[in-house]
This record gives C-alpha cells, structure tokens and sequence, in this order.
C-alpha cells in the first residue's frame, strides 16, 4: 500500500511509520522543510501550502499532526496553537486529498478521548455517548469536523479517539516510569480517577486495522478494554519496577504545575473501545498489566 502519514516524527508516528515499513509497505511522510528524499511531501498548514501530485494514488492517508497536548502549560497563546496546529492540518489535508484526481479509501485523522469532557466519574464511555463542553472537548468535535472535504468525496473517514498511549519512547509512560524509578511516583488527586490506558504497540495494530479493514467510518475510542483508576495503574507500575508507589500528589500540586491542564490529569475518563471490538479487533494488551509489561520490555514492537 502507498500511505501518507502527517505527524510522522511524532510519538505514534514513528511507531506506526516503522511498522508499515517493516512490512513492506511505501510510506510517504509530510514535512514541514524541504524533502529530503522521494518518500517525503512538503506542506504548510499554516498558509495551507502542499504540493498534491505525489499524493495521487494512495491506499490510505493518516493525519496525526498537532502540537502536543501536555508538551508546555497552557497559556492563551499555546491553547490556540493546539487548536489551530489540529484544525488548519486537518482542514487542509482532508480538502487535498478531496481534490486529489485518484483519492485514498480511508483517511484515518486523529482525536483524542478529550472529546467526553475532563471528568466523567465512572460513567462507561463508547463512541455514542455525549461529547464535553470544556475546551478540549470542543477542540476535538472541531478537529473531527475539519475532515469533512474527505467524506463529501465519498472517502471513509475514521477518527481514532486516543487514550493514555502507554510506551517507552514517549507519552505519558515516559514521565511516569521516570517518576517511579526516582520512588517519588503516588496517586494523582486522590487517585479514584479511571485511567483509559492503551500500550503503543495496541495503538499501531488499531491504526493499522482502521487503514486496512474496509468498512470501518466514524469514531473509535482507541483504548485497552479494561480501564483503571490512576492509582492501580500505578500500583502495577510501581511492582513491575520494584518501587513504592506511596507518594501521593495533591490536585492542588497539580494545579501549580500544569495550570488548568491538571484538570484533565485529575479528571476521570471510563473509556471503552466497543466500536473496535465489534469490528474484529483483539487487544494484545487489554490490562493494566500487560500494558505496563509490554512498555518495560526491550522487545515490544512498535
């Protein structure tokens, strides 16, 4: 298959761009500088600038541009970069590949499980339920409407709502296997807070099943089938390393830290992939447990 994937220096990026290639498959990435070889396309979404020739022909293309989420605290300033670095990207490839001569199947653009609000308690969370009001809630229902140029040219769109992506090389994992290390890693806020967790290598098979899989359209919560709340994973983090896990940190410690991003840490999401599931997907890592295991292991593919 050709594949163009923005996003691809990313966290899920590089590991789903891997995959593809260990398989064989031709990847195009959209770069933000000049092409350093035939597999890459300049673009600017900032001044929606993108060269569409080489993307002619595709099998499938993959949007997961955007700045990151927890990258910096929120001021005004970067909370509009996170909007605009999702809504102009997406805008802009969806319209691309809708006036492209031989369009893609599928366009698989990212969301995120932010689209429910920044605390839902227990409440069990598919695909269908009530969408937040908050900021990230809206930021995500604009960033899936911003693909709609691509379904009105009859492309099957798939939005992959990601949870807490649970790898080595990056994410919330990285933080929190550093913390642990250290013995300073406790619940967050109390630690009642369901944690919608998915290992990175769960979070490329699902990619790849959404790219691959004729018939998949519409939202799909990308998450492991077994949630936890924030202090059993950590738990589970902790024994895996041999640390403590005794250490609690205060919402209001949070706060000082992460400004009114600690509302969406603190918050608690009760995510379920049913969508996934009733397609045909199987989790590799559908715990707590083997999420963390499959994150410490030097031999966890992509």
């Amino acid at each position: 298959m050709r594949i163009a994937i923005s996003g691809s220096s990313g966290f899920v990026g590089t590991a789903l761009r891997t995959s593809l290639v260990q398989d064989g498959h031709e990847v195009l990435r959209l770069v933000r500088r000049a092409p350093a070889g035939p597999d890459e396309v300049r673009w600017d979404p900032v001044v929606g600038d993108i060269d569409p020739a080489p993307l002619e022909g595709l099998d499938a293309a993959v949007n997961l541009a955007g700045a990151g989420v927890g990258d910096r605290r929120w001021t005004k300033a970067y909370k509009t970069e996170l909007r605009q670095s999702r809504v102009r990207a997406t805008t802009l490839f969806a319209q691309t590949l809708a006036g492209l001569d031989a369009p893609p199947r599928v366009f698989v653009s990212a969301s995120a499980q932010g689209i429910y609000g920044a605390d839902r308690e227990d409440e069990y969370l598919d695909e269908d339920s009530t969408t937040g009001q908050d900021f990230l809630a809206r930021m995500c229902l604009d960033w899936e409407a911003a693909t709609a140029p691509a379904r009105d040219a009859d492309i099957a769109v798939c939005h992959p709502r990601f949870g807490l992506i649970m790898g080595a090389s990056g994410g919330a994992f990285k933080r929190l296997h550093t913390l642990a290390r250290l013995g300073i890693l406790g619940p967050l806020a109390g630690g009642h807070q369901f944690w919608s967790h998915i290992s990175l290598t769960d979070t490329v098979r699902a990619l790849r099943f959404l790219i691959e899989q004729s018939g998949c359209v519409g939202a799909f919560n990308i998450t492991a089938p077994e949630p936890v709340s924030n202090a059993e994973f950590i738990r589970v983090l902790a024994h895996a390393i041999d640390r403590p896990a005794i250490l609690p940190a205060p919402y209001f410690g949070l706060r000082i830290v992460l400004g009114e991003y600690a509302k969406y840490v603190a918050g608690s999401l009760r995510v379920v992939p049913n969508r996934l599931v009733q397609s045909g997907f199987r989790h590799e890592h559908p715990d707590a447990r083997s999420v963390v295991a499959a994150a410490l292991s030097p031999n966890t593919p992509p």
